[in-house]
């Protein structure tokens, strides 16, 4: 790689890293990536997301509650997060959303912290980082209601989706961020919806310690990976790599405008 990636999600603070961080940064830098956004999924555990953020220069972090956690933190609020979210290190809020595949917490909890996170990032400016699985009809009514309310900035991580939720996010102006599934042999669909996006909406991720891509399928993820995925969305947009990383790095830092850019 000549050109700087970023991996737009990841969980350095996972256990999976406690022994190697210092060699899983080393060795991202090595693969070009020169930026990754640890993704905080418990405010409870928001002081161990931070701490990997202040340790290195070229790591931000996010504040915020994953769906399947939102009945264990069903008391945190907007104003909470606000709050946190004023150390330098915190770019946005996240990851939040809804997720019916796993139904870990009530779809009733989870759209209404959903909602808070909403709140937050339209109070306080900063973007969401949203996370859908099998819920793609409430999405697009509480992404389509709460723009109704005022703007706010973000993407849908992960995405895996359908065509239509993608085209629901682009309309509101949200960006919708690619991870290792879309070099999956399974994963035609999502390779047709990125041949569809604007590259000028596009980010990439590594959502590590999950989801390694291929060539390294059944590894764990970390952020040196990212450019694999870049390199399958290059090819599925008839785009040199370069340009791939060069449009995902613009976008990563005009969403995120409290990354600083190296």
């Amino acid at each position: 790689m000549s050109a700087m990636l970023v991996d737009s999600h990841c969980h350095l603070d996972f256990p999976d890293f406690a022994d190697e961080l210092d060699a899983v940064v080393a060795r991202a830098g090595d693969a070009g990536i020169g930026h990754m956004l640890t993704i905080c999924t418990h405010v409870s555990k928001f002081q161990q997301v931070l701490s990997v953020a202040e340790r290195y220069d070229n790591i931000s972090c996010t504040v915020g509650i994953h769906p399947h956690n939102a009945l264990s933190e069903a008391d945190v609020t907007s104003e909470r997060l606000i709050e946190l979210a004023g150390h330098p290190k915190v770019v946005g809020f996240g990851e939040t959303g809804l997720d019916y595949y796993y139904n870990k917490s009530p779809g009733a909890v989870q759209q209404r912290q959903f909602r808070a996170h909403i709140d937050a990032s339209r109070r306080a400016g900063l973007p969401l980082i949203i996370h859908t699985r099998d819920a793609d009809d409430d999405m697009a009514k509480i992404l389509t209601d709460e723009a109704e309310k005022g703007a706010f900035t973000g993407l849908l991580h992960c995405f895996s989706s359908s065509e239509k939720l993608a085209e629901t996010a682009l309309d509101l102006g949200l960006y919708i961020s690619i991870s290792g599934i879309v070099t999956f042999k399974t994963a035609e669909d999502l390779r047709q919806t990125v041949k569809n996006v604007p590259l000028d909406r596009l980010l990439v991720e590594t959502d590590a310690p999950y989801l390694a891509p291929v060539p390294k399928r059944g590894k764990r993820n970390e952020p040196a990976f990212t450019a694999h995925t870049a390199a399958k969305v290059a090819e599925i947009k008839g785009l040199d790599v370069s340009a791939v990383a060069d449009a995902t790095t613009d976008n990563f830092f005009r969403l995120f405008t409290k990354a600083t850019r190296a």
